[in-house]
């Protein structure tokens, strides 16, 4: 979307617009588990002016995938907030890889179009040298013999 002006109006993954209650029901949570979580920084929603929380399609998806792991998989708060870290980081490193790449990209392809205006400005008027060998003779040299 580079160029473009995003719309303000627009709603997205992010757009923080439920409210804890909704949130809540949203994620199959009480209301207290979630202000649980967003004190222990396992998910934590947008804020308004006045302080409440508002939470984004996003974030009710992460509640979901926490209570999968607790519920699920048996995994404590403390695990579940490193894996989020860790997840989160994965992701960062992996947008950084992809723009490390296109980079990459970039660069080859003007060392491919430099190379070639290079190769292009090479004069067609010379012709390249070659030795040419000369023709040996072979000479056989005999002493005079005695006068």
């Amino acid at each position: 979307m580079e160029g473009r002006r995003r719309n303000p109006y627009e709603l997205t993954d992010e757009s923080p617009v439920y409210v804890i209650s909704v949130a809540a029901q949203l994620s199959g949570l009480h209301p207290q588990t979630l202000r649980q979580y967003d004190r222990l920084g396992l998910v934590s929603p947008d804020r308004t002016a006045g302080r409440g929380r508002r939470y984004s399609a996003r974030d009710i998806e992460l509640l979901r995938q926490v209570q999968q792991l607790s519920q699920d998989e048996g995994i404590n708060l403390a695990g579940i907030k490193r894996i989020i870290e860790l997840e989160n980081q994965v992701a960062a490193l992996q947008a950084r890889v992809s723009e490390l790449s296109a980079a990459v990209e970039g660069a080859a392809a003007t060392l491919r179009q430099r190379e070639a205006q290079v190769h292009a400005s090479y004069r067609r008027d010379l012709v390249p040298y070659t030795d040419v060998q000369q023709a040996s003779a072979l000479v056989v040299w005999r002493p005079k013999r005695g006068d």
